[in-house]
């Protein structure tokens, strides 16, 4: 985004604000994260992905490779029940767009033109819409440039104006797992852009921010942060040391409010939390 700086010296601009908050970590690196549980579940070792409705009392979670739904009552999380459009095929990484009126997901299930007893090939990108209460659509597949035959995509994640973030290995000439952005242009979506934010290393579950001012992704089994620069992004910043210490984290989500980064990490009990101070957009 443009910045608007103070001259004090003409043709010398004080990048003072925006530079300095952008310099120093979002998280405080004494802070020690905790699990994410909910009331009567013992085992949250397969929990990897949790997904949050506006108002912070809805909760979607990849169980393994089943999306399962918690809700906030009386101060507690529920015991996870499977959500409505999942359990038949293998389905994970909930995303849920900012308005809370569609949830992403991967999913392996069949697409309308392929045998419905069998599930596909390679794991795509389907999404839900809202109807009533806790109903939902049917699931859609997004169709190309999305989704393309042959090539499997991950880590989605969506902004309020539609775009979407994924991950996906090899594809495009590409090599290696990268990240992509791709933008939602009316009843369409544009190409896929590369998203190169750690230089030329791969990145992987690219969370977007719903006013799409910054991503946090996934490089070296280590999480950073990007943000946005007029229509590029600046080169990540590796997170302290306390959320990087060497155990292999992904599947970064921040809450609606901003004020939680929720990480899977390899060997850990179940989702993990930390309070998180992210700058906010620079106008």
């Amino acid at each position: 985004m443009k910045n608007f700086f103070k001259w004090v010296v003409p043709g010398i601009a004080v990048l003072c604000t925006t530079l300095s908050a952008r310099s120093q970590d979002i998280v405080d690196p004494a802070a020690q994260p905790k699990v994410f549980s909910q009331e009567g579940k013992t085992d949250l070792s397969n929990e990897s992905v949790a997904a949050f409705t506006p108002n912070q009392k809805t909760v979607f979670i990849a169980d393994g490779q089943t999306i399962v739904v918690s809700k906030m009552i009386k101060g507690k999380w529920t015991m996870p029940v499977t959500a409505p459009f999942s359990g038949q095929w293998k389905d994970w990484d909930p995303a849920i767009s900012p308005d809370g009126k569609r949830v992403i997901f991967v999913s392996t299930r069949p697409l309308e033109s392929m045998p419905q007893d069998k599930a596909q090939k390679n794991a795509h990108l389907w999404y839900v819409d809202k109807l009533s209460g806790d109903s939902w659509s049917a699931a859609k597949h997004f169709d190309a440039p999305v989704n393309v035959e042959g090539y499997n995509d991950f880590g989605p994640s969506v902004s309020g104006s539609g775009t979407i973030c994924f991950c996906s290995r090899n594809r495009d000439g590409n090599q290696g797992i990268r990240g992509y952005y791709i933008k939602r242009l009316g009843d369409h979506y544009d190409k896929p852009k590369i998203l190169a934010l750690n230089g030329d290393k791969e990145i992987y579950d690219p969370f977007i921010a719903p006013d799409e001012h910054y991503i946090i992704f996934v490089s070296d089994n280590e999480l950073y942060i990007s943000y946005r620069k007029g229509d590029d992004w600046t080169q990540g910043t590796k997170l302290s040391a306390n959320v990087n210490n060497g155990k292999g984290n992904f599947d970064p989500y921040v809450s609606p409010d901003g004020k939680t980064l929720y990480y899977a990490q390899d060997k850990a009990p179940g989702i993990l939390m930390v309070p998180v101070k992210i700058p906010a957009a620079s106008k």
